[in-house]
């Protein structure tokens, strides 16, 4: 008779004589072992959610979405591989954004100022001036102080977390620091939403690039940023991929908000979906594997930025993007 996985226990090895018995040598059955994400073990991601009043007011700070302790990670982590956060800094205050990471992303939700950074390594010194609405990424180096020129509020990921569980610290810059301004964002998109054809698109999106890394596409080596609007009126149909995605509201609406579950009805609807509401200035968490669809039953266009881990995944070979 075939035993069932929840009858079987895990094996560990002692072998006197050739692993001696202070080993932390160990077996497992396969059929208990080979997919370890579970409660209790390796943590399944969970669905989470922050709104703007966050970051709505307050002193200058850095506020971590940190679910370290659901996820089982030794420091702040938004995801097993990323750290997400918003930084809010008061007019011509400064703020240091420090992390051990190879790539650094910020977006600008409110207000205007100036990034700098000294040379470290291979990584030159930089200033990038920013406002409302921009995007701009760093590769490792010094930490960089932004500092405000009136009252801002920016978005913050970066990889530290995926380091922290390698156990490495980065050792060279792998991109140049680039800046995406909004004006060029929104004409790009909104260029490509008038294009003949694109009403029938499952996303209205551009994703942002480095020609430092033409073989994945992304906007740095391990991090993945899409700009995309989901017009008034639309659902755009389910996809998944293996990637965990940090979405980041940038405008929008009551009435725009996200389906999201495991699988799918014959009619490529989600099965029994859990409805996450969009709110301009919020964030949440969309699960690796987890097919999601955008609806807005608003009046007016809504703005989103998700980002994710893709750039490692793409290198990997194991995104594995489905559309329903």
């Amino acid at each position: 008779m075939t035993q069932t996985p929840e009858h079987v226990t895990s094996i560990p090895a002692t072998s006197p004589g050739t692993t001696g018995p202070a080993s932390k040598a160990q077996l497992f059955d396969y059929r208990t072992a080979a997919n370890p994400v579970r409660p209790g073990l390796t943590d399944p991601i969970p669905y989470c959610s922050w709104g703007p009043d966050l970051h709505a007011s307050g002193p200058s700070a850095i506020l971590p979405l940190d679910l370290s302790q659901q996820l089982g990670t030794p420091g702040p982590a938004t995801s097993p591989a990323l750290a997400a956060h918003f930084i809010r800094i008061q007019a011509h205050e400064g703020v240091k954004a420090a992390a051990q990471a190879t790539s650094a992303l910020f977006v600008v939700l409110s207000g205007s100022g100036e990034c700098r950074r000294g040379a470290e390594g291979n990584s030159p010194a930089c200033s990038i001036r920013w406002s409302q609405g921009d995007l701009f990424v760093l590769p490792a180096g010094a930490a960089p102080l932004l500092q405000a020129d009136t009252d801002s509020v920016l978005y913050w990921v970066h990889d530290a977390p995926l380091l922290t569980y390698l156990g490495v610290t980065p050792s060279q810059a792998r991109f140049e620091a680039t800046h995406y301004g909004s004006d060029w964002l929104r004409r790009e998109l909104q260029a490509l939403a008038d294009a003949p054809g694109s009403h029938r698109s499952n996303r209205l999106s551009l994703l942002l690039a480095n020609q430092d890394l033409p073989s994945t596409r992304t906007v740095t080596h391990v991090l993945w940023a899409m700009f995309g609007m989901v017009p008034a009126g639309a659902t755009q149909a389910p996809h998944r991929h293996q990637s965990v995605a940090l979405d980041l509201i940038i405008e929008c609406q009551p009435g725009v908000y996200t389906l999201v579950g495991t699988e799918l009805n014959e009619d490529g609807s989600i099965r029994n979906p859990k409805r996450i509401d969009w709110q301009s200035g919020g964030a949440f968490i969309t699960p690796p594997g987890h097919w999601h669809a955008h609806v807005n039953e608003s009046a007016a266009t809504a703005w989103l930025l998700p980002i994710q881990d893709s750039g490692l995944h793409t290198y990997l070979r194991s995104l594995d993007i489905r559309f329903a």
